[in-house]
Protein backbone atom coordinates (compact mmCIF):
# COMPACT_ATOMS: atom_id res chain seq x y z
CA UNK A 1 0.00 0.00 0.00
CA UNK A 2 1.29 3.46 -0.89
CA UNK A 3 1.74 5.95 1.92
CA UNK A 4 0.19 8.69 -0.21
CA UNK A 5 -3.03 10.09 1.21
CA UNK A 6 -5.87 10.71 -1.23
CA UNK A 7 -8.22 13.41 0.05
CA UNK A 8 -11.61 14.17 -1.45
CA UNK A 9 -12.67 17.81 -1.04
CA UNK A 10 -16.34 18.54 -1.70
CA UNK A 11 -17.72 22.08 -1.61
CA UNK A 12 -21.51 22.05 -1.38
CA UNK A 13 -23.18 25.31 -2.41
CA UNK A 14 -26.01 26.17 -4.78
CA UNK A 15 -24.57 29.62 -5.44
CA UNK A 16 -20.88 28.72 -5.80
CA UNK A 17 -21.66 25.72 -8.02
CA UNK A 18 -23.91 27.99 -10.11
CA UNK A 19 -21.13 30.55 -10.58
CA UNK A 20 -22.85 33.25 -8.49
CA UNK A 21 -19.71 33.61 -6.34
CA UNK A 22 -16.30 31.97 -6.06
CA UNK A 23 -15.96 28.88 -3.90
CA UNK A 24 -13.68 29.52 -0.92
CA UNK A 25 -13.92 26.13 0.84
CA UNK A 26 -11.73 24.03 -1.46
CA UNK A 27 -8.93 26.66 -1.78
CA UNK A 28 -8.92 27.09 2.03
CA UNK A 29 -8.59 23.33 2.56
CA UNK A 30 -5.93 22.98 -0.13
CA UNK A 31 -3.91 25.77 1.51
CA UNK A 32 -4.30 24.26 4.99
CA UNK A 33 -3.24 20.75 3.93
CA UNK A 34 -0.22 22.09 2.02
CA UNK A 35 1.01 23.56 5.34
CA UNK A 36 -0.16 20.83 7.75
CA UNK A 37 0.71 17.49 6.10
CA UNK A 38 4.22 16.03 6.10
CA UNK A 39 2.95 12.91 4.31
CA UNK A 40 2.63 12.95 0.50
CA UNK A 41 -0.98 13.67 -0.52
CA UNK A 42 -3.13 14.54 -3.48
CA UNK A 43 -6.73 15.55 -3.83
CA UNK A 44 -9.91 15.02 -5.80
CA UNK A 45 -12.20 18.07 -5.75
CA UNK A 46 -15.93 18.46 -6.43
CA UNK A 47 -18.11 21.60 -6.42
CA UNK A 48 -21.78 20.65 -6.28
CA UNK A 49 -25.19 22.16 -5.36
CA UNK A 50 -27.19 21.40 -2.21
CA UNK A 51 -28.98 18.32 -3.59
CA UNK A 52 -29.06 15.34 -1.23
CA UNK A 53 -29.00 12.64 -3.94
CA UNK A 54 -26.05 14.33 -5.66
CA UNK A 55 -24.14 14.75 -2.39
CA UNK A 56 -24.70 11.06 -1.60
CA UNK A 57 -23.57 9.89 -5.06
CA UNK A 58 -20.51 12.18 -4.92
CA UNK A 59 -19.45 10.79 -1.54
CA UNK A 60 -19.98 7.20 -2.72
CA UNK A 61 -17.96 7.88 -5.91
CA UNK A 62 -15.05 9.46 -3.97
CA UNK A 63 -14.89 6.54 -1.52
CA UNK A 64 -15.85 3.53 -3.65
CA UNK A 65 -14.38 4.48 -7.06
CA UNK A 66 -11.67 7.11 -6.45
CA UNK A 67 -10.65 5.29 -3.21
CA UNK A 68 -10.12 8.41 -1.08
CA UNK A 69 -9.10 7.67 2.51
CA UNK A 70 -10.35 11.03 3.77
CA UNK A 71 -13.25 13.11 2.41
CA UNK A 72 -14.02 16.59 3.71
CA UNK A 73 -17.15 18.51 2.82
CA UNK A 74 -17.81 22.21 3.35
CA UNK A 75 -21.22 23.83 3.41
CA UNK A 76 -24.83 22.76 3.85
CA UNK A 77 -24.76 21.91 7.57
CA UNK A 78 -27.13 24.54 9.00
CA UNK A 79 -30.87 24.36 9.70
CA UNK A 80 -32.07 25.93 6.42
CA UNK A 81 -34.30 23.79 4.16
CA UNK A 82 -31.52 23.42 1.53
CA UNK A 83 -28.92 22.30 4.12
CA UNK A 84 -28.83 18.52 3.62
CA UNK A 85 -25.13 17.65 3.86
CA UNK A 86 -25.44 15.79 7.22
CA UNK A 87 -28.42 13.74 5.96
CA UNK A 88 -26.51 12.78 2.80
CA UNK A 89 -23.39 11.89 4.82
CA UNK A 90 -25.30 9.71 7.29
CA UNK A 91 -27.11 8.00 4.41
CA UNK A 92 -23.82 6.61 3.01
CA UNK A 93 -22.25 5.75 6.39
CA UNK A 94 -21.11 2.42 7.77
CA UNK A 95 -20.43 3.97 11.21
CA UNK A 96 -21.17 7.40 12.70
CA UNK A 97 -18.27 9.15 14.49
CA UNK A 98 -20.12 11.66 16.72
CA UNK A 99 -17.07 12.99 18.55
CA UNK A 100 -15.96 15.01 15.52
CA UNK A 101 -19.20 17.00 15.32
CA UNK A 102 -19.21 17.55 19.08
CA UNK A 103 -15.65 18.92 19.01
CA UNK A 104 -16.28 21.15 15.97
CA UNK A 105 -19.23 22.77 17.71
CA UNK A 106 -17.18 23.16 20.91
CA UNK A 107 -14.44 25.00 18.99
CA UNK A 108 -16.87 27.21 17.06
CA UNK A 109 -18.76 28.14 20.24
CA UNK A 110 -15.58 29.93 21.38
CA UNK A 111 -16.25 32.40 18.56
CA UNK A 112 -19.99 32.52 17.80
CA UNK A 113 -23.13 31.51 19.75
CA UNK A 114 -24.74 30.34 16.49
CA UNK A 115 -22.31 27.37 16.41
CA UNK A 116 -25.07 25.38 18.10
CA UNK A 117 -27.02 25.62 14.82
CA UNK A 118 -24.37 23.57 13.03
CA UNK A 119 -25.25 19.95 12.34
CA UNK A 120 -21.85 18.71 11.12
CA UNK A 121 -21.32 14.96 11.31
CA UNK A 122 -18.46 12.56 10.61
CA UNK A 123 -18.75 8.95 9.49
CA UNK A 124 -16.70 6.00 8.32
CA UNK A 125 -17.56 4.42 4.97
CA UNK A 126 -15.40 1.39 4.10
CA UNK A 127 -11.78 2.56 4.65
CA UNK A 128 -12.57 6.27 4.49
CA UNK A 129 -13.32 8.93 7.08
CA UNK A 130 -15.86 11.53 5.89
CA UNK A 131 -16.15 14.80 7.84
CA UNK A 132 -18.53 17.73 7.33
CA UNK A 133 -16.64 20.98 7.92
CA UNK A 134 -17.96 24.54 8.20
CA UNK A 135 -18.15 26.61 5.02
CA UNK A 136 -16.08 29.66 5.98
CA UNK A 137 -12.27 29.51 5.53
CA UNK A 138 -11.62 30.98 9.02
CA UNK A 139 -13.93 28.40 10.65
CA UNK A 140 -12.40 25.56 8.60
CA UNK A 141 -8.91 26.43 9.90
CA UNK A 142 -10.16 26.82 13.49
CA UNK A 143 -11.94 23.46 13.56
CA UNK A 144 -9.00 21.59 12.00
CA UNK A 145 -6.27 23.24 14.12
CA UNK A 146 -8.12 24.04 17.33
CA UNK A 147 -7.44 27.04 19.56
CA UNK A 148 -4.04 28.18 20.78
CA UNK A 149 -3.09 30.91 23.21
CA UNK A 150 -0.76 33.79 22.30
CA UNK A 151 2.27 31.58 23.09
CA UNK A 152 1.09 28.84 20.72
CA UNK A 153 -0.01 26.48 23.53
CA UNK A 154 -3.06 24.37 22.60
CA UNK A 155 -6.18 25.36 24.57
CA UNK A 156 -8.82 23.38 22.66
CA UNK A 157 -7.64 20.51 20.40
CA UNK A 158 -8.51 20.69 16.71
CA UNK A 159 -10.28 17.75 15.15
CA UNK A 160 -7.41 16.93 12.76
CA UNK A 161 -5.26 15.82 15.74
CA UNK A 162 -7.41 12.64 15.83
CA UNK A 163 -7.72 12.08 12.07
CA UNK A 164 -4.40 10.27 11.38
CA UNK A 165 -5.00 7.67 14.11
CA UNK A 166 -8.59 7.17 12.98
CA UNK A 167 -7.32 6.50 9.45
CA UNK A 168 -4.74 4.03 10.91
CA UNK A 169 -7.58 2.16 12.62
CA UNK A 170 -9.71 1.86 9.45
CA UNK A 171 -6.80 0.60 7.32
CA UNK A 172 -5.55 3.76 5.61
CA UNK A 173 -2.03 5.16 5.15
CA UNK A 174 0.11 6.38 8.05
CA UNK A 175 -0.23 10.17 8.09
CA UNK A 176 2.33 12.53 9.57
CA UNK A 177 1.82 16.25 10.17
CA UNK A 178 3.92 19.37 10.65
CA UNK A 179 3.61 19.75 14.40
CA UNK A 180 3.78 23.57 14.40
CA UNK A 181 0.43 23.52 12.53
CA UNK A 182 -1.24 20.45 14.07
CA UNK A 183 0.23 17.61 16.13
CA UNK A 184 -1.28 14.24 15.30
CA UNK A 185 -2.08 12.28 18.45
CA UNK A 186 -1.55 8.52 18.62
CA UNK A 187 -1.12 6.16 21.56
CA UNK A 188 2.60 5.39 22.07
CA UNK A 189 2.11 1.86 20.74
CA UNK A 190 0.81 3.23 17.41
CA UNK A 191 3.66 5.70 16.72
CA UNK A 192 6.08 4.65 13.98
CA UNK A 193 9.68 5.89 13.73
CA UNK A 194 10.08 9.03 11.61
CA UNK A 195 10.77 8.34 7.94
CA UNK A 196 14.17 9.50 6.73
Amino acid sequence: MTNELLIGLVSISDRASGGVYKDEGIPALQDWFSKALATPWRMETRLIPDEQALIESTLVELVDSAECQLVLTTGGTGPAPRDVTPEATLAVADKPMPGFGEQMRRISLEFVPTAILSRQVAVVRKQCLIINLPGQPKAIKETLEGLKDKDGKQIVPGIFAAVPYCIDLIGGPYIETHEQIIKAFRPKSAIRPKQA
